[in-house]
């Protein structure tokens, strides 16, 4: 069982005298650095010249070039894209590391894949919200947390993990539970629902849509069945208030027979084999590399997929339900 660290597990005077740098300030950037001043610390903000600079200034923040940032900080949040840390680590930061200073990742993409490698001395601690930013900042500013993984590399003698759980505690995660982790664990957990659970609800659900019209029912009725009711988001709800089988007691018995039995129809051996597949894609690295490669050529097959995407006939019954969807947001707290 994994330990879960909360809020009177941590020692946040581990943080005293140390310069915090938070670099990028986009949704995860923009989240903690808030939170983090709003438990007390200073936050120093590095960004390139981009609307979340103006964004971190409006909010009252003094925005740096990365590199200063990465000079005079000792505890650094890498919270950029994944896809870009790389460059961004070889150009301006690793020339001001030092013995003792301390990198703190939002993922373990990098770290495991080791397209970064910090130099010894220097303590590699990753912080990983279970959560959107936006979610992160609103739950803290509720009083309440959110899941997060924590974990900690080149600390045989244990003096970086105290720094991690600092961090989730500055953030508000340790409201609810930090988890011990690995930035293996945290990578093979985010990637495997991003390339399983997610494209196969992707899948199951243009399915549903496409053969109920081939049934002769209405797009704009199926679209609305599909998710612009909140449906989904209200059994969701229910799995947590309830538990996830436990919800099914609010539907029907029909409703109940007909998931419960069907369920394995839905899971043919082909499926499962093609599980065992992504998952050695993620462990092997093949899927890095894949990705790794599409973006040095542009991300031709991405454009195309995007492409492929928005001219599905699901697309089009969304865009005649614009005004439905609108509100239907608003009443989950989005906007547009």
């Amino acid at each position: 069982m994994a330990k879960i660290y909360r809020d009177n597990d941590v020692d946040m005077k581990v943080l005293n005298g140390r310069k915090i740098g938070v670099i990028g300030y986009g949704n995860q950037g923009r989240a903690q650095a808030l939170n983090i001043r709003d438990s007390g610390f200073s936050p120093m903000i590095g960004n390139g010249d981009d609307r979340y600079r103006d964004l971190a200034v409006r909010d009252g923040f003094e925005v740096h070039a990365i590199s200063r940032v990465a000079a005079e900080s000792d505890v650094i949040l890498l919270l950029i894209p994944d896809e870009v840390q790389p460059e961004v680590y070889d150009e301006q930061i690793r020339p001001h590391l030092n013995p003792g200073d301390i990198l703190c990742f939002a993922s373990g993409y990098n770290v495991y894949y080791k397209t970064i490698r910090p130099p010894a001395g220097v303590g590699v601690i990753m912080v990983a919200p279970r959560m959107i930013g936006e979610s992160v900042r609103n739950l803290y500013r509720d009083g309440l947390g959110f899941p997060c993984l924590v974990a900690s590399e080149n600390d045989d003698d244990g003096r970086f993990m105290p720094i991690a759980l600092a961090i989730a505690g500055a953030v508000g995660a340790t409201r609810f539970g930090a988890f011990e982790s690995s930035f293996r664990e945290e990578t093979t957990i985010d990637l495997f629902a991003e390339q399983m659970l997610w494209p196969g609800i992707i899948k199951l659900c243009l399915l549903y849509f496409e053969k109920l019209i081939e049934n002769g029912c209405d797009p704009q009725i199926v679209t609305t069945e599909l998710y612009l009711s909140g449906e989904f988001v209200e059994i969701a709800r229910a799995m947590i208030t309830h538990g996830f089988f436990g919800q099914l007691k609010l539907h029907s018995q029909t409703s109940q027979f007909g998931q419960l039995s069907s369920a394995d129809k839905m899971a043919p051996p082909e499926l499962l084999t093609r599980v065992d597949e992504v998952v050695d894609e993620i462990c092997s690295g093949k899927f890095h590399r894949k990705w790794a490669k599409e973006q040095k050529d542009g991300k031709p097959n991405m454009k195309k997929l995007w492409q492929e995407a928005l001219n599905h006939p699901l697309a089009e019954a969304e865009a005649e339900l614009e005004n439905l969807r609108k509100i239907v947001a608003r009443s989950y707290g989005g906007s547009d």
